[in-house]
């Protein structure tokens, strides 16, 4: 095993200014954590101090690629019978992984070495401290890379991060379950509230705050909320639940220096979204949400969601024609408040960068073969909506021996009707059919090229769900950026197609795009970015690549000779 640098955690640095010796670790955790007491439980719903995990997932932190099975460690012995819902992480959730129960077939780890408390419970806090040196250290994430399957050199090598989550091993409804925060959440939600209605204190509050990001990492932000309260299911969906630990100098995600909240395009249809919460908002007591765009009120009414959860709240509208920044005002009526009052969003043009003419004189002696670019890319998409049922209790009140009245004492449930959307997407390039020596797709440099782009969406909620609607197209001549081609919606709704607009200097006006008679011989490489289909959840997008192969150049089909005397 080659020599590394060994890694002090910030905290433990600070330590050794105190005492004399340091527990020095091999990687940096991003992990913090809260939780509390826990309440007290019943025969059928109850957790016992201890009986919890951790799932670790290896990812690659360039792409945010899951590149192992999730393995479970505990100090436990689980029974063969336990619930769970697969060996899932977050980011596989995330990314519109479905929760499936498995009756048999738990697999977990002992890792060798005692976990620390990872859930406070009222008997005792977990140690953030201790939960960091345990998954930094050395032995620890030798024993992940041996059970992962991976090369201890390769994990560590700054190119990899580990994502943790905690696992409470619980029984609730008198069966014993293993699940994640995350796993949690989606259970409650497809229960309708049934867990949090139960074990509140674990589900929603110890088992999410057990670990959370100090600072934002792999796509999700770092906690700011209570530390001491449990937390609804969105924002365990979004930010709870999970710690990160990195090697050898890898870095958190930057930090987002815009202020806009939303970047649209101009004429547009989009959905702009907020999560209100506060209280319980049920039919008795109501809570209306109304959006300001542009001098025109949209209002939403009809918001519930039980005590303690929220709601996501959105609008459907088209974007203006012209360029700008708008500032979209969002007021709420009722016991609820909106996560933001204000929302910024930018309105952009992609139109109108079409590369130049070319000319069969162009040369690019100091062309160098680009990486071909991978945007924001999003396929998938969640979101629900709360709706609330009377429960009856009749009560009888008794005025007298034999007189009395019935009264109806009962209350509001809820339940989670959940809604998502994904979506598909092809890209193909050819030679142009004015083309004459092209055979297949290989072509001479010089000719041009035609793109079909097809995007197809899925959803059970088509009034919250746009269309793809914008692809933009980089080619790598210009390095895939200074010019760009905007591609014509030929085809719209939920199968959309896209091709290339009628090219202004193609004599036929054909929709083409022409290569660089320059281009070397070998692939040549369009990369399209297919964006603007808008749900509740955020924006679904595809990164698409074709290639066509480059063989000589349109000089070689021309023959010169003299003119017969």
């Amino acid at each position: 095993m080659k020599p590394k640098w060994i890694k002090i955690l910030v905290l433990v640095l600070m330590i050794s200014l105190l005492l004399p010796t340091v527990a020095h670790a091999e990687g940096e955790g991003n992990i913090d954590n809260g939780g509390g007491g826990m309440g007290s439980g019943s025969s059928e719903n109850y957790w016992n101090v201890g009986d919890e995990g951790v799932r670790i997932t290896v990812v690659r932190a360039s792409d945010r690629a899951i590149v192992s099975t999730p393995v479970d460690f505990t100090n436990k012995t689980p029974p063969g019978t336990i619930i769970h819902f697969g060996k899932v992480s977050k980011l596989q959730y995330n990314n519109g992984a479905s929760l499936t129960p498995h009756v048999n077939g738990y697999t977990y780890y002992n890792p060798g070495e005692t976990i620390p408390r990872i859930i406070s419970s009222g008997s005792g806090q977990a140690s953030i401290d201790e939960i960091k040196r345990y998954f930094c250290s050395e032995y620890i994430v030798m024993r992940i890379a041996d059970v992962t399957g991976m090369n201890y050199d390769v994990l560590t090598n700054g190119q990899y991060k580990l994502l943790l989550e905690p696992i409470a091993y619980l029984t609730f409804g008198g069966t014993k379950y293993a699940m994640t925060a995350m796993e949690a959440a989606l259970f409650d939600q497809q229960l309708g509230g049934g867990l949090r209605s139960k074990m509140v204190s674990l589900s929603h509050k110890n088992l999410p705050l057990a670990m959370f990001l100090e600072t934002p990492d792999l796509g999700y932000p770092a906690w700011n909320g209570s530390t001491t309260t449990a937390a609804s299911n969105t924002d365990i969906i979004s930010s709870l639940g999970l710690g990160i630990v990195r090697f050898n100098g890898a870095q958190a995600d930057p930090p987002e220096a815009s202020t806009v909240d939303y970047e649209y395009r101009v004429n547009t249809e989009v959905i702009t979204s907020v999560t209100v919460r506060g209280g319980q908002a049920d039919p008795d007591h109501p809570v209306t949400v109304r959006f300001t765009i542009g001098g025109q009120t949209y209002t939403v009414s009809g918001v519930y969601y039980p005590s303690g959860d929220s709601q996501l709240v959105w609008v459907h509208w088209t974007t203006p024609v012209i360029p700008q920044t708008m500032t979209i005002y969002v007021s709420v009526t009722g016991s609820g408040s909106a996560s933001q009052g204000t929302i910024t969003a930018k309105i952009v043009d992609l139109s109108g960068n079409d590369p130049p003419n070319p000319v069969a004189d162009d040369r690019n002696n100091s062309y160098t073969k680009p990486s071909v670019p991978s945007k924001a890319q999003n396929t998938s998409a969640s979101w629900g909506i709360w709706r609330p049922w009377w429960h009856a209790n009749w009560v009888w009140i008794s005025t007298g021996e034999d007189t009395g009245y019935w009264v109806d004492e009962g209350w509001w449930e809820f339940d989670w009707i959940s809604y998502s959307a994904s979506l598909s997407a092809t890209m193909s390039i050819v030679p142009d059919a004015k083309n004459p020596t092209a055979s297949g797709k290989s072509m001479k440099s010089g000719y041009g090229i035609n793109q079909t782009t097809t995007a197809n969406v899925s959803t059970n909620q088509s009034s919250a769900v746009t269309d793809a609607q914008t692809a933009v197209t980089y080619f790598p001549e210009f390095q895939y950026k200074t010019y760009w081609r905007l591609l014509e919606q030929t085809q719209s709704g939920y199968n959309a197609k896209f091709e290339f607009a009628s090219n202004k200097y193609s004599t036929y006006k054909r929709r083409t795009h022409f290569t660089p008679i320059w281009f070397p011989d070998g692939s040549y490489t369009a990369y399209t970015w297919l964006i603007d289909c808008w749900t509740p959840a955020g924006m679904l997008s595809a990164n698409l690549t074709d290639s066509v192969a480059i063989q000589g150049n349109l000089w070689s089909d021309w023959h010169i000779a003299p003119v017969k005397p």
